[in-house]
């Protein structure tokens, strides 16, 4: 064997092709993902106080990301199923790391605006890469427990976000908490570099579809066709904006809803809402885990599961925020946090199951894109305006609403479910050397 040839053997041993060593490193990079995505919320007080910005200009700090995520997902999820997985998602956990560092050298709104955007674009194809890697990974009868797993990074991130920013803030700066959490996510990231990844899919026509022939290559039209007439993708993904309006306006107002309505300090009411926030880390999987076996009885369930949590969530967000104060009112809100994500494992599940293996990816990025339009982007401002009008409190509990929308468009969306899972192509997508 020559030494060129020896240069390819050692490299490639270097790659790491374990599915549970790649889940984890997805896994903290998502974590890592949502703590520089939600940072910022415990450190509106002290934006307030040295910029004397509003509480609608503080929601459009959260909502910046989502707005860059949404209009830059599409293109960069295209990219992961046409090009690389492993490329895309590394070069991106660089991206928002450094963009998280840039927030700490910021002199003014715009300046600061301007940089949570590009914490958005460096997050825009995360979420679409790391389920189409785990979709690859692992067997689909265990995709919702699976992602469950995985997006209980999501709540870990977020409270150690909250928390860590309000603690740091307090006794640092706020410009050093920015600093504190961006080398973490560039380390896993240049690590990410070293994962083997799957071939690309060829995009051809399902068979048992309605296209004339069958197995013939996809054209553009053909794929857009794929996803936008879905019915089940549509109730799907309107349904997880709405949600998203929810969880996204929680995770950024609850905070100052603690610290307004209590009196209590910053890194005191960060703590409180990071705990909330981080039972999302038992909600998140538990949801995944029931709506797989319910999946085993009935055909549907990735769709019904989700549909019964997010009334549920509605019930105990109206209990929370119309009836109840005190301790009472915080345990209501403990269980929420365990309920209001429990919908996101079967949903994300919803996702894969009904296209095309080869447009996972952009499945994905299609329901970020509506959650983020309809949801993300409009919860965090929308309920600093209602703020701004009626007061922090009444903005809160418009919240109920949204959720039980989410419960109905769910269940409508469970009647197409099994038609359009039948026309979804299965092919072998596991790595080669797996």
């Amino acid at each position: 064997m020559d030494s060129t040839n020896k240069a390819v053997v050692s490299k490639t041993r270097l790659l790491i092709s374990s599915p549970h060593l790649i889940f984890t490193l997805l896994f903290l990079l998502y974590m890592f993902d949502y703590l520089d995505r939600l940072i910022i919320v415990s450190l509106f007080p002290f934006l307030r106080q040295e910029w004397g910005i509003s509480d609608t200009q503080c929601g459009l700090l959260v909502s910046a990301v989502y707005w860059s995520i949404l209009i830059f997902t599409l293109p960069v999820s295209i990219l992961i199923d046409r090009w690389s997985r492993i490329k895309i998602i590394g070069l991106m956990a660089v991206l928002w790391s450094v963009a998280t560092l840039a927030c700490a050298f910021t002199k003014n709104f715009g300046q600061l605006f301007a940089a949570r955007t590009a914490i958005g674009l460096g997050e825009a194809g995360y979420a679409p890469g790391g389920t189409a890697m785990i979709s690859a990974l692992f067997p689909k009868e265990k995709r919702a427990k699976i992602l469950g797993i995985w997006n209980a990074s999501i709540p870990l991130g977020s409270a150690l976000g909250i928390a860590l920013g309000g603690i740091i803030a307090d006794r640092f700066g706020w410009r050093q908490a920015f600093g504190l959490v961006a080398l973490p996510g560039v380390i896993v990231a240049l690590l990410f570099f070293y994962v083997r990844d799957y071939k690309t899919i060829e995009l051809t026509r399902p068979a048992g579809s309605e296209d004339e022939k069958p197995g013939s290559k996809m054209q553009w039209k053909d794929s857009a066709s794929h996803l936008l007439k879905n019915k089940t993708l549509i109730f799907n993904n309107l349904a997880f904006a709405a949600n998203t309006f929810v969880t996204t306006a929680l995770l950024t107002w609850l905070p100052s809803y603690f610290q307004r309505g209590e009196g209590i300090s910053m890194s005191r009411a960060s703590t409180k809402s990071g705990i909330v926030m981080l039972l999302a880390i038992i909600g998140a999987p538990l949801g995944g885990y029931l709506a797989d076996r319910w999946l085993q009885s009935r055909r549907n369930a990735r769709l019904l599961f989700p549909s019964l949590s997010s009334c549920l969530t509605g019930v105990l967000l109206f209990m929370a925020f119309s009836l109840y104060h005190g301790e009472i009112q915080y345990a209501l809100l403990l269980a929420v946090g365990m309920a209001a994500v429990a919908f996101v494992p079967a949903a994300a599940a919803v996702t894969q199951d009904v296209v095309h293996p080869g447009l996972r990816a952009v499945s994905l990025s299609l329901c970020v894109i509506i959650q983020h339009i309809l949801g993300s982007a409009l919860g965090p401002p929308t309920i600093g305006a209602l703020s701004d009008a009626f007061g922090l409190e009444t903005a809160m509990a418009f919240l109920p609403l949204f959720a039980v929308l989410a419960g109905i468009l769910f269940f409508i969306g469970s009647f197409f479910y099994d038609s359009d899972v039948r026309l979804a192509e299965e092919v072998q997508t596991r790595p080669e050397g797996y």
